[in-house]
């Protein structure tokens, strides 16, 4: 009978292990919900994938043309922002809607204001996390100075270049040129039409849902 104690002993020592080990009641720990999106580096837009954009930034008067040639308009340095909706019908392919206010100072010492809303169209290049969507927006432009008012039309093409910091969010900025053609006469009904042209650079937050 002693001989069979160092047996038993080696049984009495192993078994709380064995048992643990066929526990049916423990399993791992699920993994983070976050974790599929942080072990890619890129994001699949699909078909019905909305966005929306919030921009701020300043604005360069550049061309101004007329019946005559080049004109100086006296305007300076201006600020803009902009919020945009974009739906996509493709994975690449999205239209949208945008609306922009914009003021620029005088050498009178007067602000010009332009607040173009207009329909975009575009499409999107996606590389891993960086996104280039490249749209043309059309539309309508108010412009007011010194107590005169304007309604003209509006095109602005635009180049973005964005960062896709998580499955919400995405940062960039963006570089976009407005065209803005004034139909207009004098007092003798003579034409004075006149085309501007802006440069717009912007920073730029995405909302993706």
């Amino acid at each position: 009978m002693p001989r069979f104690w160092p047996f038993l002993f080696i049984l009495l020592f192993i078994s709380p292990p064995v048992f643990a080990q066929e526990d049916p009641d423990e399993s791992p720990l699920p993994p983070p919900a976050d974790s599929e999106w942080f072990d890619r580096e890129y994001y699949i837009y699909s078909s019905g994938d909305h966005t929306f954009n919030i921009s701020l930034g300043v604005i360069f008067p550049t061309i101004f043309t007329g019946q005559d040639g080049s004109l100086d308009m006296g305007l300076g340095l201006g600020g803009v922002g902009s919020l945009a909706y974009d739906y996509h019908l493709l994975p690449n392919f999205f239209v949208g809607a945008e609306v922009n206010v914009m003021f620029a100072s005088t050498r009178g010492n007067n602000n010009l204001f332009i607040i173009p809303i207009g329909a975009r169209i575009g499409y999107q290049f996606v590389y891993r996390r960086i996104e280039v969507p490249v749209s043309l927006m059309a539309g309508f432009a108010p412009q007011l100075y010194t107590g005169e008012n304007y309604f003209g039309l509006v095109m602005k093409p635009r180049v973005s270049f964005f960062w896709r910091y998580n499955p919400d969010w995405s940062f960039g900025f963006n570089t976009a040129w407005w065209f803005l053609p004034q139909w207009a006469r004098d007092s003798n009904r003579e034409p004075q039409n006149v085309y501007g042209n802006f440069l717009e650079l912007t920073l730029s937050a995405r909302y993706h849902f």
